[in-house]
């Protein structure tokens, strides 16, 4: 539901990824996002009405998104979907973060836009290792992205590994995401994502802003 940049967006990337896709909006004009390579189903009317979503398919549905730029709608949407048609992949974007905690707990899938553009900000103008990209929900485990540092290029991946107690998930090098190996040499402009624990964070960046030991 809503076929803004976002949902029209979506419903591309999902059409590119073979997946069979219905969009709904209250604005037929809308449905020109959707470019002329769109194959999919095009329902104007209320994403939140039942004859609106019998119309679009859900009761074939494996998935819906609700994403128009009205948290009531979003909410009223998300409901219907999860409870009246019994959808269990759910999301709504929701730009009022404290309503996005409710409906989270709620079992509904929430997106809070302005939160999670605030974290993305706040991760980049922090110092590396001052706010993790992930953290698992017992608190345990985070996963960090730090750019490279002078200090390890040309040096192994295993040597930063065995060294700071951190692992390396994956690394962006010349946009492109690589798995390393116990061969892989770090390179200028490498962005490596790190896997740690919380307990020994500090001890990951200490020995990654000091630079290997001799």
């Amino acid at each position: 539901m809503g076929c803004g940049r976002v949902g029209s967006t979506l419903a591309r990337g999902l059409e590119l990824r073979e997946h069979t896709v219905a969009v709904i909006d209250s604005n037929p004009d809308a449905f020109r996002r959707l470019g002329p390579s769109f194959n999919g189903t095009k329902v104007t009317g209320v994403g939140f009405d039942q004859a609106v979503l019998d119309q679009a398919g859900i009761e074939k549905a494996e998935a819906f998104a609700a994403v128009s730029s009205g948290d009531n709608s979003n909410i009223i949407a998300a409901r219907v979907a999860r409870e009246t048609f019994g959808i269990q992949q759910v999301v709504a974007r929701i730009y009022d973060p404290g309503r996005a905690e409710v409906y989270q707990r709620l079992g509904i899938t929430t997106v809070a836009t302005v939160k999670w553009t605030a974290d993305q900000v706040l991760r980049r103008l922090l110092p590396a290792g001052g706010e993790p990209d992930f953290r698992d929900p017992s608190g345990t485990i985070r996963l960090d992205q730090v750019r490279v540092t002078e200090h390890w290029i040309g040096q192994l991946t295993r040597t930063l590994q065995e060294q700071s107690g951190g692992r390396i998930a994956w690394i962006d090098r010349l946009g492109e995401g690589m798995l390393p190996d116990q061969e892989t040499v770090i390179q200028e402009g490498d962005v490596l994502h790190l896997v740690m624990r919380e307990q020994n964070a500090d001890r990951v960046y200490t020995v990654f802003h000091a630079g290997p030991e001799d």
